[in-house]
Formats: C-alpha cells, sequence, structure tokens
C-alpha cells in the first residue's frame, strides 16, 4: 500500500471532518484542502466548494491544511497534489460544484493522480434542478478526466434534513410537500464507506448508499417535532412542474440495488437533540 498523503477537499465539512480521522487511523497523512487553512478545522460546517485565494498551509498530528482556490484560478493547487496518489474531492455547496471539479481534474491529471474518489448525490442524473446538474456535471468531469476514479452517489445527510425541517418547523403551519421522499443518511456511514473505496482500487461509479428507510417530508417533520415534545399543524402543498414529477416518481431515491446505512432518522435526532 501507498504511504503518499491523501488530499481531500472539503475536509473540513460535515463529510469531511469524519473522513479525515478515519484516513488518519488508517495510517494515512492527510491533506486538507479548505477555505481558510487549520482555522476552518474547528468550524461549524464548511458548506462551499472550498474556494479561496493563496496557498499557505500548517500542520497538526499528520493533517495538512491548504488554503486553495477551486472556483478561481486553482493557485496551490500544483504543490497540495504534490506526491499524492489518492484524492477525494468531497467539496460541495448550492453551486459552483461542476467548475471546481473540472479544476481539480485537471490539476489531477497533471500530477500523475492514480485514484480520484468523488461523493455525488442520488438522482443526479435524474432531477431538472441546478444543484443536481451541477453535480450530474462533476461526474462527467470526473469520468472524462483519464485519471482512475471511483464515483459514489449517497441520499440527503441527515444533517441536511435537520436543517429543513429545523426551519419548517418554526412556521406557523409546517408544509408537507405531497410525494416528496427522502432517504437520509448518516454522515458516518458515508464517509466509512469513501474510506473503504479510496483505500482500494478505482471501482468507477458504485452502488449508491441511502439511509435504511424512505421517508416522506411530513414524516420527518413529525419526527423532529416529535422528539422535541411539540406539535404544529402541517399543510399539504404540491410541487410543481418537472422538479415535483421528479420528486413524485422517486427520481431522488434508490429503492434497489443501493446499500443501505443502518442509522435511522430517530437514532438520529435522539442523538442529535440530546447534545
Amino acid at each position: 500500500m501507498t504511504n503518499s498523503p491523501v488530499l481531500v477537499t472539503g475536509g473540513t465539512g460535515t463529510l469531511g471532518r469524519q473522513v479525515v480521522p478515519l484516513l488518519r487511523a488508517a495510517g494515512r497523512d492527510v491533506r486538507v484542502l479548505s477555505r481558510h487553512g487549520r482555522a476552518a478545522a474547528d468550524a461549524a460546517s464548511d458548506s462551499a466548494a472550498d474556494a479561496a485565494s493563496g496557498s499557505a498551509s500548517d500542520a497538526a498530528d499528520g493533517v495538512t491544511y491548504v488554503r486553495c482556490d477551486l472556483l478561481g484560478d486553482g493557485s496551490g493547487l500544483a504543490e497540495a497534489l504534490g506526491a499524492v496518489d489518492t484524492v477525494l474531492h468531497l467539496a460541495g455547496g448550492p453551486k459552483g460544484d461542476d467548475t471546481a471539479t473540472r479544476t481539480l481534474v485537471a490539476a489531477a491529471r497533471r500530477a500523475g493522480v492514480r485514484h480520484l474518489v468523488y461523493i455525488s448525490v442520488i438522482g443526479a442524473d435524474r432531477i431538472p434542478l441546478g444543484y443536481f446538474r451541477a453535480k450530474h456535471a462533476a461526474e462527467e468531469a470526473v469520468a472524462g478526466s483519464g485519471v482512475p476514479y471511483t464515483i459514489l452517489r449517497a441520499a440527503q445527510f441527515h444533517d441536511l434534513a435537520l436543517t429543513v425541517v429545523e426551519k419548517m418547523a418554526r412556521l406557523p403551519l409546517v408544509p408537507a410537500p405531497g410525494g416528496v421522499r427522502w432517504q437520509p443518511v448518516d454522515a458516518r456511514e458515508v464517509a466509512a464507506r469513501l474510506v473503504g473505496l479510496a483505500l482500494d482500487e478505482p471501482a468507477g461509479l458504485v452502488p449508491d448508499l441511502a439511509g435504511p428507510e424512505v421517508y416522506a417530508m411530513g414524516e420527518l417533520t413529525r419526527g423532529y417535532l416529535r422528539a422535541l415534545g411539540r406539535t404544529r399543524p402541517h399543510l399539504p402543498v404540491r410541487v410543481p412542474g418537472k422538479v415535483g414529477r421528479a420528486y413524485r416518481s422517486g427520481a431522488n431515491l434508490t429503492l434497489a440495488g443501493a446499500e443501505r446505512g443502518h442509522r435511522t432518522w430517530e437514532d438520529f435526532l435522539a442523538e442529535r437533540l440530546a447534545s
């Protein structure tokens, strides 16, 4: 097994904060691309596409934090990729994922990277929303890069589901989008799967990873309110147009052929609200 460092983009985000210690436990040094270098390691979230100017870095406990501009000119990226065989591309945000990924894969190809692992989302090729389209374009950039690769599509994380239902639960009438279902998955289980993939051989597009249960959006909100000991009236709403049809058809789900996590929404809520 190679002892070269593993480069992780988005290493200070929800997923990255789980991935980095697993790589260290496997005996690998890690280089983390983040917007703010070492200081970002303690941030609550790094939700943008890990873009900032500069190339300064610092290190602690086998982890080097590198500031790099994936959405700009890629300053510092060539240096960050030096002697790296494996890249885990976890950085993501509301927009620009395709642009950031093209910058990364071009540099990875020039650097001779041997394995590029990308985290995408279930339905990337089926949901007609900008976020999903950017994810699909990023997948195509990875697959067409010439760098051996692995792509894992995962369902929405429990953390994102919590952010959504917290906002909806503040309303006097809680929206309940009819036909919209999620399979939320635990970020720790996604992290473990990604690290296993990264330390193995490139495998192309692998089976999706979804949570153990499918929930209507109204069920997610009711579960959250129930855990808090609260109630709110729900207002059924219909998501219109192509987006609504895609969700009602289950285009964001993988009901067969996916790997399933074990931690349910209820498990996640019990742990998170207790803390």
